[in-house]
């Protein structure tokens, strides 16, 4: 569109021009022609103008589609409003070098198939959603929505992994191991209730509160058919810092110490003892408690206490938790019953090691390069060793007959180290080789030892 101005330059010229007798008349003429001319750029000027809008108007609240490494997400213009689709999968082997006391077989399985869908309502309600397909089963991991009402306050509800061990915090796809370490076997895995957690000064000091359903040692909330079995709740507390995370010197930043607990006090029946089961690397159970017509029962208090650190400087990585369990059960048989308060402990360390020059982390990785027969390019490896200890209570093995666990079948202790090769072709699939050794004290008839048990296991882990 041309302005005014140049429309009365016109005007003049079309006036010089017009071969008319009346110079009246021919100005009236071209006076009509130039505001006709007007008229018609006035209207194509305001739908330019209109049209600019809408482009601006659709700019801003037109959604914005993203896919990365890490997922893929459908978010509004002002990213206040998200949905992610993110997924998980694991295919794990096990092959054991010598026959398996429990009968268990060498086998493939596919341990996590979990698609995530993930999102943020609201720029403040942050939910989750995670079924699992794995091992032949269908379970929802998790269902919960967070209130994001300050960086100190966090309010959940719903199904979330309860906040004590640091290893069970981690992600599945970030731990080093096929298998979790025996602390995570004492701790609790998932539950459902209303936890208030937050953070100050970045991530220099967290803690999370939380009251809940309570659950077995190692266990979730679905052993339960995702319900409580009795009125009365477990509370859970954690704290976490990074006393170093602001230091001038770098060694110091990736230092990071935790203690964690529980407290809950609840009574087992025939049908849901509320005990658990402890397993080897392999998943061969060592040690149970007595169960049938006359089980051993949680019959009170139980307590957990989780000191825990972990430190990532360059490619080294060190792990190391300690947890313990205080559980009153009790036991009637012909013979009278039985009570008593037995504790459980265990405890891990962990190093690893990037062979390739990554930085080790407790969160996430990222190869330097990806694995590419085009490119010469292989990825990154990792190295890790692991020593672990776990140790019932010695007196849930006396009293013969009438005693809380079977000597003939149930280990006074067992020591595991194991060895293994993480093999990173991209930040998205890694596979994993590990070989574990447990040695036991008791744990075969007669009060002998049980014998070692030597396997390889092996993981393809897939996650984004």
């Amino acid at each position: 569109p041309i302005t005014k101005a140049a429309f009365e330059q016109y005007a003049q010229q079309l006036r010089g021009k017009a071969k008319v007798d009346s110079a009246e008349a021919s100005k009236s003429l071209v006076d009509q022609l130039v505001m006709e001319e007007l008229l018609v750029q006035e209207v194509t000027l305001t739908k330019l103008e209109v049209q600019d809008e809408a482009t601006k108007t659709a700019a801003t609240t037109a959604p914005v589609v993203k896919a990365s490494p890490r997922g893929f997400s459908l978010a509004s213009a002002d990213n206040k409003n998200q949905l992610k689709l993110r997924g998980v999968m694991h295919v794990d082997g096990r092959f054991f070098a010598s026959d398996d006391p429990e009968g268990l077989k060498d086998t493939w399985q596919a341990t996590r198939v979990r698609p995530i869908v993930e999102g943020t309502l609201g720029g403040i309600y942050d939910f989750r959603i995670t079924p699992d397909f794995g091992q032949g089963r269908t379970v929802i991991q998790d269902a919960y929505v967070t209130a994001r009402f300050k960086p100190q306050v966090q309010v959940t509800a719903g199904k979330f992994k309860a906040p004590v061990g640091l290893e069970r915090i981690q992600s599945a796809n970030d731990i080093r191991m096929v298998a979790r370490g025996f602390p995570t076997q004492l701790a609790p895995n998932r539950d459902i209730g209303l936890q208030v957690a937050g953070g100050f000064g970045g991530d220099r000091l967290s803690y999370a509160v939380a009251y809940l359903n309570g659950s077995n040692d190692g266990g979730s909330s679905e052993t339960f058919a995702d319900v409580d079995l009795n009125d009365d709740k477990e509370y859970a507390a954690r704290v976490f810092a990074h006393p170093f995370g602001d230091s001038e010197s770098f060694a110091l930043r990736g230092l990071g110490l935790g203690i964690a607990g529980t407290y809950t006090s609840q009574t087992g029946t025939t049908a849901q003892p509320l005990l658990p089961v402890f397993r080897t690397p392999a998943q061969s159970t060592f040690f149970r408690y007595r169960t049938g017509a006359t089980p051993t029962l949680a019959d009170g208090e139980r307590t957990r206490l989780a000191p825990q650190l972990y430190y990532y400087v360059g490619r080294f990585g060190l792990l190391g938790e300690y947890t313990t369990v205080s559980q009153d059960v009790s036991r009637t048989t012909t013979a009278g019953r039985r009570e008593d308060t037995l504790d459980t402990t265990a405890w891990q360390v962990q190093a690893s090691w990037f062979l390739t020059g990554e930085e080790e982390s407790f969160r996430g990785f990222k190869p330097n390069n990806v694995f590419s027969l085009a490119n010469d390019t292989w990825g990154a490896f990792e190295l890790v060793a692991r020593y672990q200890e776990l140790d019932p209570d010695d007196d849930a093995l006396v009293g013969g007959a009438a005693s809380f666990a079977d000597p003939a079948n149930a280990a006074r202790k067992a020591t595991a180290y194991g060895l293994g090769l993480n093999w990173y072709l991209n930040e998205n699939l890694k596979w994993v080789l590990n070989y574990d050794r447990t040695s036991f004290d008791g744990g075969a008839a007669g009060g002998a030892d049980r014998e070692d048990e030597d396997v390889f296991l092996t993981r393809v882990a897939l996650g984004f």
